[in-house]
């Protein structure tokens, strides 16, 4: 009797058809919910602007005119207006635009590097280091962050985005660290992690190789989450006039708006577009961290095909799916 052929291996990508690998690309492009790729194209749009907008800026952005003491609207040569001054709006959000993105993204890069580090090695290791990290955390969460960093800044040089940054990451890391570490304990006392354990891997090669590539939808999401709040967070504290004011940002355009009794003289030309930026960046990243929530959360995304399908009380209902039948039966008479 012949021996049974062993399973051919799989062929890798190199060998596989065009049309298999391109069916396959379209279908993991088909599974990310519509939330990411909309906040994701939202995202990519200031992105570009913060790469190339001081470069496109029609004016001097702190340039000024000699006379004038009114804000004047937009007109064929300022698109977008004045302010008081003279000074170009559009040149200040295009100028503007890279500080914003830059410093969120730093925090974002910061803080979420300080909770991946801090949030699995207290899960993994457990213990009095796990006792140790929560307990760091949880100072750092009780902490008031607003009055904190306007008394911080304050007293910091203005030389630039990375002080700024560096103080909201220090008050920003603990939220993404308890949720990091909430998910490697559970990942801790899985199968492969024990297997891993007994085949003499080090601490530091199970967490770099087998935990972490289990959260990377968490830490993205923490990611997005960072970004979010810093962006937030440092227009407020710009509009405050805490932060270096002689760079422009949307909270700085903000802030001289205010000063200039924009609101009262009627130039919405001054503050709404630095405002409604603000509030489009938010919504790309908020739109982003839903969709990565639900690209990770099986739970989510039975959600929202429930959403797409439709709803019969409880229960999804599919087209394929029987007409449930609602009426009582007839009781029978004695």
């Amino acid at each position: 009797m012949s021996a049974l052929a062993a399973p051919a291996d799989p062929l890798p990508d190199a060998q596989l058809p065009a049309t298999v690998i391109t069916a396959g690309r379209r279908e993991a492009l088909r599974r990310i919910p519509v939330k990411a790729k909309v906040g994701a194209a939202i995202l990519i749009v200031f992105i570009v602007v913060a790469i190339i907008g001081p470069w496109i800026a029609p004016y001097d952005p702190a340039a000024t005119t000699i006379g004038q003491a009114l804000p004047h609207g937009p007109t064929g040569s300022h698109l977008l207006g004045t302010t008081a001054t003279g000074q170009d709006v559009l040149s200040q959000l295009l100028s503007g635009t890279r500080s914003t993105v830059v410093l969120g993204l730093l925090t974002g890069v910061i803080a979420t590097a300080l909770s991946v580090v801090i949030g699995t090695s207290a899960g993994f290791l457990g213990g009095l280091p796990d006792d140790g990290l929560s307990l760091l955390a949880n100072v750092f969460l009780v902490l008031p962050a607003l009055p904190l960093l306007v008394v911080i800044l304050g007293y910091l040089p203005h030389t630039g985005e990375l002080p700024t940054a560096i103080v909201l990451s220090v008050l920003g890391w603990p939220w993404g660290a308890r949720v990091i570490r909430a998910q490697t304990l559970s990942l801790r006392g899985r199968d492969f992690v024990a297997a891993a354990r007994e085949s003499g891997e080090s601490s530091v090669r199970i967490i770099f190789f087998e935990i972490l590539p289990n959260e990377i939808g968490l830490i993205a999401a923490s990611f997005v989450g960072t970004v979010l709040y810093a962006i937030l967070t440092s227009v407020a504290l710009a509009f405050l006039g805490v932060s270096n004011l002689s760079s422009w940002s949307y909270g700085t355009m903000l802030y001289w708006a205010q000063g200039g009794n924009a609101v009262q003289l009627n130039a919405w030309w001054w503050y709404a577009p630095p405002g409604i930026l603000v509030a489009l960046l938010g919504m790309s990243l908020v739109l982003l961290n839903f969709g990565l929530d639900e690209l990770g959360n099986p739970r989510l995304r039975s959600a929202a095909r429930a959403g797409r399908t439709g709803r019969a009380g409880s229960r999804s209902w599919r087209p394929a799916d029987p007409t449930p039948v609602l009426r009582e039966l007839p009781t029978e008479r004695s």
